[in-house]
């Protein structure tokens, strides 16, 4: 004989709530816009990944007698070459896709390195304010009040072009709003009943600081590092396109900008594809990181 199912039962069944991952992916999916920056955001990525295979060209090999050719639509265009090409004859769409590996790759690094810099600083200000606390601001609030732009143009010229100096100097620039958010929010976490009950109970500073605060300053930190990552391959096209970043022929948005500059009225496409990708690859992440305040907020969370 099969247990009887009350009704009680069928009620409690019916009312249990979802599981965090649950509310945070319904809340995101709410976001039409979040989504849609999330799937060209991973499209992207995967173009990145892919480029060497899906390209239809060397981006490097030059094709004589090609050079400057209009996008195929439209008229004098070539089908070998869907965008065109640059001015040494160089296949624009391919030199865009391996351009997102280099300007998503120096985004994603500077954004990982400044976030893992600004976190341990933000921390320990807030663990040790009387000093260290203040002197940790104190440099964070004069980078602060220099244009973010300014101070990056600025190191690149004194670190040289490469690559790396263009991942450091943008790290070197988005440190600081790490630094005041991972503050702000772990001074409130210091006052709280588990962080006080962690310390009696004689738990060490890295475990006070990385394992007890850090978890619960997440949900904020992963949306800034959304918007400094969007943040980061703005200045980087912008250091390129000086000449201060990626140098050619290496295909980086920004330095293809910076040659393209010179062909503006003679011919603008070259300069329209790289913009385009730096443009659509800002705000994807800006719409991505609109979708993850919302889901991660706990103000913003809507159970119905």
């Amino acid at each position: 004989m099969k247990p009887s199912v009350l009704p009680s039962d069928v009620k409690l069944m019916a009312a249990t709530p979802p599981s965090s991952w649950q509310l945070f992916l319904s809340t995101f999916c709410r976001n039409k816009g979040a989504v849609l920056g999330f799937i060209v955001l991973a499209l992207m990525v995967l173009v990145a990944i892919l480029a060497p295979a899906i390209a239809p060209h060397d981006p490097y090999e030059l094709f004589t007698g090609q050079e400057q050719l209009p996008p195929a639509f439209l008229d004098g265009g070539n089908t070998m070459f869907w965008l065109g090409t640059d001015d040494a004859g160089r296949d624009t769409l391919s030199r865009v896709m391996y351009g997102a590996r280099y300007s998503l790759f120096i985004g994603l690094s500077a954004t990982t390195l400044a976030m893992l810099v600004g976190i341990s600083l933000g921390l320990s200000a807030a663990f040790w304010p009387k000093v260290w606390g203040k002197a940790v601001m104190l440099v964070n609030d004069i980078l602060m009040s220099y244009p973010s732009l300014l101070l990056a143009i600025i190191i690149a010229a004194i670190l040289g072009p490469s690559m790396t100096n263009t991942i450091i100097t943008i790290a070197l620039v988005c440190t600081p709003p790490f630094i005041r958010l991972t503050r702000a929010t772990a001074m409130v976490e210091l006052q709280r009943e588990y962080f006080i009950a962690s310390q009696v109970m004689g738990a060490g500073v890295l475990r006070l600081l990385f394992v007890t605060i850090l978890p619960n300053c997440m949900a904020p930190l992963i949306v800034q590092a959304t918007m400094i990552f969007s943040s980061a391959i703005l200045e980087a096209g912008a250091i390129g396109f000086l000449g201060f970043g990626v140098q050619p022929p290496d295909a980086e948005w920004g330095a293809m900008l910076g040659t393209a500059r010179q062909y503006i009225q003679s011919n603008v496409w070259l300069a329209i594809w790289p913009g385009v990708a730096i443009f659509l690859a800002a705000l994807s992440i800006n719409l991505t990181g609109d979708g993850l305040r919302d889901a991660l907020d706990p103000k913003l969370k809507q159970v119905t």
